[in-house]
C-alpha cells in the first residue's frame, strides 16, 4: 500500500503528531542536531506513548517503508529517504534507585535531567559530554565519557531495555532473557525493536575532583607527550581529555579566544584530589590557567562548551592503538599548518582502565585501544567547504598508521558504517540478530553495512 494511503488514517489515530512532506512545520521536524545533514524522510512522527507506536509500526509495515527512531537528533548519518522519522520525547521516564545504584530512563530523556537529578547524591551517571544528548541514543551507541575509564562505556553499563519489537510485543529484556538482542543493543543501536526504557548502572563518585590546565599552543608537543606517559601509571579513577583549540579570527567569536591558540588538558577523578598525578603535565610547559578542585558532571557539562541548539559541522574521528613520539610530533606539524585553520579543534581522550575489560557482552567495544580522537571542522556562513574536507582527509592519511581495529558508534561520522566498529563476524552475528528480531525489514537499517 502506498505511504500516503497507510499514513492517512493514522494521521487521525494517533494521539501524538505526524508529518508528511507537505505539512507546517515538517521541515524543522526532520532537521537533525547536524545541521549539514539534509535528512529527507517520507514522514514525521511523534507518537503520544506505546499504543502511538504499535499504530506506527502497523501503518510501516502496511507501506513496507521503515522507522528509524531519532530521539533528539544526534548521531544521524544519511538522508533517510523513504524513512519514517520516530522521535520519542514523551518518553519520559526518570526512575533513580540510590540503594541499588541503578536509573530507569526512558528513551526520550537527555542526560542533562539524569545528571541534574544526581547532583549531590554520590553517584554519577555514565554520561557523555553533552547534557542534550539523548540517553537512548548515547547508550546504544556505545557512548564515551568522563567515566569511561571509570566504568566502560555508556553501553556496558545497560542492564536491561524495555523493548517494543516488529511484531507489537512489549517487554523487558536482558542478559537472562535475550542476550543476543542485549549483545546487539549495546552499541549497535536499536536494531531489535523500538526501544521505549533503559535500565543503566550508575557510577558511584562520592569526591569528584576536576582540573584544567591550559598551555599555550607552543607547549603542544611537550604537554600531549607528557598525557601520553600519565596514561601508564594512571589509575582507572582518572580520567583525562586534552584538547587543542585553534580559534578563527572571526567576528563572531568572544575577543578573549579569537585567533587563538592553545591546548587544555582536563582530568576528572571519582576518588578525591589527583593533584601529583598531574605534576608531569604541569611540568610540560608554561600554564596559563589552571583550575582543580571539587566538582561535578553538572559543572563540567556547563563549562564544556557543547552546542545547546542544532548546528551544521562535520569532522573526523578514530580510536587510535598509540600515540608514539613521531605521531604526536607529526599531528602538532599538522595542526599549526596554516593550510589546516579550517580544523578548530582536536580532542584527544584517554582510554583503558575499564575500557579494557568490558563487564557485559556488547557490539560495541574500545577494548586495547589506547586513544580516542576527534577533529571539529565548523561550518561557517558562507565558507567553501572544500578547504575543511581536505584537512579531515589529511587527517585522516596521518593518523592511519596508528589507527586502532574499531572505534565506537558514536564517534562515526556521517557516511561510515558499523564496519569500522566491529570484526567481520560481529557484523555477521549482527545480521543474523537482526533478521530473527525484524524479518520484515520495519526498523531502519541504521548504519549496518549495505
Amino acid at each position: 500500500m502506498p505511504l500516503l494511503s497507510a499514513f492517512d488514517t493514522l494521521d487521525r489515530a494517533l494521539d501524538g503528531t505526524l508529518l508528511l512532506p507537505s505539512d507546517d512545520g515538517f521541515d524543522a521536524a526532520r532537521r537533525p542536531w547536524n545541521l549539514s545533514i539534509d535528512q529527507v524522510p517520507a514522514a514525521v512522527a511523534t507518537p503520544a506513548g506505546l499504543d502511538d507506536l504499535r499504530l506506527i509500526l502497523a501503518a510501516a509495515r502496511e507501506a513496507g517503508t521503515p522507522i528509524a527512531v531519532q530521539p533528539s537528533g544526534h548521531g544521524a548519518s544519511g538522508d533517510l529517504a523513504g524513512a519514517v522519522i520516530v522521535r520519542t520525547a514523551a518518553f519520559d521516564r526518570l526512575d533513580i534507585d540510590l540503594a541499588a545504584g541503578v536509573v530507569v530512563v526512558g528513551s526520550g530523556v537527555r542526560w542533562g535531567a539524569v545528571v541534574d537529578a544526581l547532583e549531590g547524591t554520590g553517584w554519577a551517571a555514565p554520561a557523555g559530554t553533552s547534557p542534550v544528548v539523548s540517553v537512548a541514543g548515547y547508550t546504544l551507541g556505545g557512548g564515551h565519557s568522563w567515566f569511561s575509564r571509570t566504568a566502560g562505556l555508556g553501553s556496558d553499563n545497560l542492564r536491561a531495555a524495555w523493548v517494543l519489537r516488529p511484531d507489537g510485543t512489549h517487554e523487558r529484556i536482558d542478559d537472562d532473557s535475550d542476550g543476543e538482542a542485549m549483545w546487539a543493543l549495546r552499541g549497535a543501536g536499536g536494531v531489535v525493536g523500538v526501544v521505549t526504557a533503559l535500565e543503566i548502572d550508575l557510577v558511584r563518585a562520592p569526591a569528584q575532583w576536576g582540573a584544567s590546565l591550559t598551555f599555550d599552543a607552543a607547549d603542544s608537543a611537550a604537554v600531549i607527550r607528557a598525557v601520553r606517559d600519565l596514561a601508564a601509571v594512571a589509575p582507572s579513577t582518572l580520567n583525562v581529555f586534552t584538547s587543542s583549540m585553534r580559534m578563527p579570527d572571526a567576528p563572531m567569536l568572544p575577543e578573549a579566544i579569537r585567533g587563538k591558540s592553545y591546548v587544555t588538558v582536563q582530568a576528572l577523578s571519582s576518588d578525591g584530589a589527583a593533584e601529583a598525578l598531574l605534576d608531569g603535565v604541569r611540568r610540560a610547559g608554561t600554564v596559563q590557567r589552571e583550575t582543580a578542585g571539587p566538582t561535578s558532571l553538572a559543572a563540567l557539562a556547563a563549562a564544556s562548551g557543547e552546542p545547546t541548539d542544532p548546528t551544521p559541522g562535520r569532522g573526523a574521528s578514530a580510536a587510535l592503538d598509540r600515540l608514539d613520539d613521531a605521531t604526536i610530533d607529526a599531528l602538532v606539524d599538522f595542526r599549526h599548518a596554516p593550510a589546516q585553520s579550517t580544523i578548530i579543534g582536536i580532542d584527544l581522550r584517554m582510554l583503558g582502565g575499564a575500557l579494557d575489560a568490558p563487564r557485559r557482552s556488547g557490539f560495541a567495544s574500545l577494548a586495547s585501544a589506547g586513544w580516542l580522537l576527534h577533529a571539529l571542522v565548523p561550518n561557517f556562513p558562507g565558507a567553501p567547504a572544500e578547504p575543511g574536507d581536505a584537512s579531515i582527509a589529511g587527517l585522516r592519511e596521518l593518523l592511519a598508521p596508528v589507527a586502532a581495529e574499531r572505534t565506537v558508534p558514536t564517534f562515526l561520522t556521517p557516511g561510515q558504517s558499523l564496519e569500522r566498529c566491529a570484526t567481520a563476524s560481529d557484523i555477521d552475528r549482527l545480521r543474523a540478530v537482526r533478521a530473527s528480531a525484524d524479518p520484515d525489514g520495519v526498523l531502519h537499517e541504521g548504519r549496518l553495512p549495505r
